[in-house]
């Protein structure tokens, strides 16, 4: 298969561009972002969530979460995290890799960027995200990777290797509250190797936890079809929230799988990239939620 990337208009947005391998499909939009807005099969569901009353607007004064996937800045600010990233973003297309670059924005006075890049067979994509500094003195900031998931759907993630007690002593890692976090609310299920949050339409109350993976990842599981994305920490670096690599939220509209790069001093200038790759896969039947059934699904492809 060859990639194919074309200016299309998706959603209310007449600069769109669709890239794909023939199997496996994104769409990023040029009037705003950057963000991906769609990620999926050629011709099949979005995994994505898409807000209707906010597709194909733009300009608007104040943040706007449309859906899909985006990068923000870490701590979370409202100031610098929450700009608005409503402006046109140049396009630079390289080959099967497509660049969004855009203006600098007013509040946080951050420069960002997202290339994607689609494999020539399968459904792997590679996305870099990168933040300047343009500021005239340093900053400390994280990049955060936030994709908002379509709804309905079960949230996954997996802890770092288990052990016995007393063969292992020291903790291996941090689990994250928020003053939100509720861990008798029934969207979350804990196994000892996993920890899953559902989207419920029904429960709007919004939920979160985080936690450290040196091997980190998350996956989205939604009508039989699986959406992974995976993420290599370090942890010799010091990582946001009390030591987090990854994030999960979920309110009535979506559930977001979070991954976060770590804090990093950028001078005048400077610039640092964080990457994650991201693969689907069909028929994925999850038996029951458990270990056993989590392994046969998850081993596999992980």
């Amino acid at each position: 298969m060859s990639v194919s990337i074309e200016r299309v208009s998706w959603a209310g947005w007449p600069n769109s561009y669709r890239v794909t391998n023939g199997e496996a499909e994104l769409i990023l939009t040029s009037d705003v972002g950057p963000r991906v807005i769609r990620y999926g099969f050629v011709g099949g569901q979005n995994l994505f969530l898409e807000l209707p009353d906010q597709l194909g607007g733009s300009a608007e004064h104040e943040f706007m979460p449309r859906g899909g996937h985006r990068l923000w800045s870490a701590p979370e600010d409202l100031t610098r995290t929450y700009a608005a990233d409503n402006f046109p973003v140049h396009i630079s297309i390289q080959g099967p890799s497509i660049e969004a670059t855009a203006p600098v924005e007013p509040g946080s006075e951050l420069r960002k960027q997202i290339r994607v890049r689609i494999a020539g067979v399968g459904s792997g994509v590679t996305v870099m995200h990168r933040i300047e500094n343009t500021l005239a003195w340093p900053i400390d900031v994280s990049a955060w990777a936030l994709t908002m998931m379509a709804p309905g759907g079960l949230g996954i993630t997996g802890f770092p290797p288990r052990g016995t007690h007393p063969e292992c002593l020291a903790p291996t890692h941090p689990l994250v509250m928020w003053a939100f976090s509720d861990l008798s609310d029934p969207r979350w299920t804990f196994t000892r190797k996993y920890m899953l949050l559902r989207q419920d339409v029904t429960r709007p109350e919004p939920t979160k936890l985080g936690l450290f993976n040196e091997q980190t990842w998350g996956a989205y599981l939604l009508n039989n079809e699986l959406f992974l994305k995976r993420y290599d920490a370090d942890r010799s670096k010091e990582y946001p929230d009390f030591g987090c690599s990854y994030e999960t939220f979920a309110n009535g509209t979506t559930l977001e799988l979070e991954t976060l790069g770590p804090l990093t001093r950028l001078g005048p200038g400077e610039k640092l990239e964080h990457t994650e790759r991201w693969t689907l896969h069909r028929n994925v039947i999850l038996s029951d939620l458990d270990d056993s059934s989590l392994d046969d699904v998850l081993l596999p492809i992980l």
